[in-house]
């Protein structure tokens, strides 16, 4: 790994990280669920690869990334998985299909499946690399025109649909609640994701093994009702600077 610059707070990410942890064990026993059955994830956007190195150091080993472009430049330098690493890089925004093959190169789990175009394109090109793109589908639960996402009723036809890719395999769902001052606003919202996932039944290339839901502001009630991916950047990395 790339070493920690002197501008990285080391120190303090490795106490939210470890703050972070106690708030989702916490949230698990509420639920009576095992800890081991949530990953975090760190989103990583925006900040430099110095961040990835600190919080790896710190026993963070998901990051996330919301731009192909981004994706590609840090795994080039900190490889995951695919590539022999110790990292999992997950591409959690949305994807436009010229970008697609940036996804396939580096990421090991993509939470953005939302199109039957982006679902062909994918599958193509993982099927010139060799390679099968674990996927999560994307559900707009909330129902904002603003989101991205299947609408609920589409999302049973849609799968089916995805029998017919060899070079994907369906892992789960993935949503985005509405924004709130109270997390427990949206509880209904991972709830209908969960119900989503429990009502579909397996196959040999669609599978309801995750649920990617929660951000910094809603996760314990995201892990309350089934997370198994929940995706947290400020309360780890701290805010944001966007030039």
């Amino acid at each position: 790994m790339i070493e920690t610059s002197e501008k990285v707070d080391a120190r303090a990410i490795a106490e939210r990280i470890a703050a972070v942890r106690l708030r989702i064990e916490a949230a698990c026993r509420r639920a009576g669920r095992r800890l081991d059955e949530v990953t975090l994830v760190g989103v990583t956007k925006t900040f430099p690869l110095d961040v990835v190195s600190a919080a790896r150091v710190a026993g963070l080993r998901d990051f996330g990334e919301n731009k192909a472009q981004e994706l590609a430049e840090k795994a080039g330098q900190a490889p995951g998985v695919l590539h022999g690493g110790d990292l999992v890089w997950h591409m959690i925004g949305h994807l436009q299909r010229n970008k697609a093959k940036d996804v396939v190169a580096h990421a090991d789990l993509f939470h953005a499946l939302d199109s039957p175009r982006l679902a062909k394109e994918l599958d193509k090109r993982a099927g010139g690399e060799g390679r099968v793109l674990p996927c999560l589908v994307q559900v707009n639960v909330s129902g904002e025109a603003s989101k991205f996402g299947l609408d609920p009723d589409a999302l049973y036809p849609f799968l089916d649909s995805l029998h017919e890719h060899a070079n994907l395999q369906i892992l789960g769902l993935m949503t985005l609640a509405e924004p709130t001052d109270d997390a427990q606003d949206v509880r209904p919202q991972f709830r209908l994701l969960r119900e989503l996932a429990e009502g579909y039944p397996a196959g040999p290339r669609v599978e309801m093994r995750h649920l990617s839901m929660g951000m910094s502001g809603d996760f314990e009630v995201a892990v309350e009702e089934g997370a198994t991916l929940v995706r947290v950047g400020s309360a780890l990395f701290g805010p944001r600077t966007y030039e």
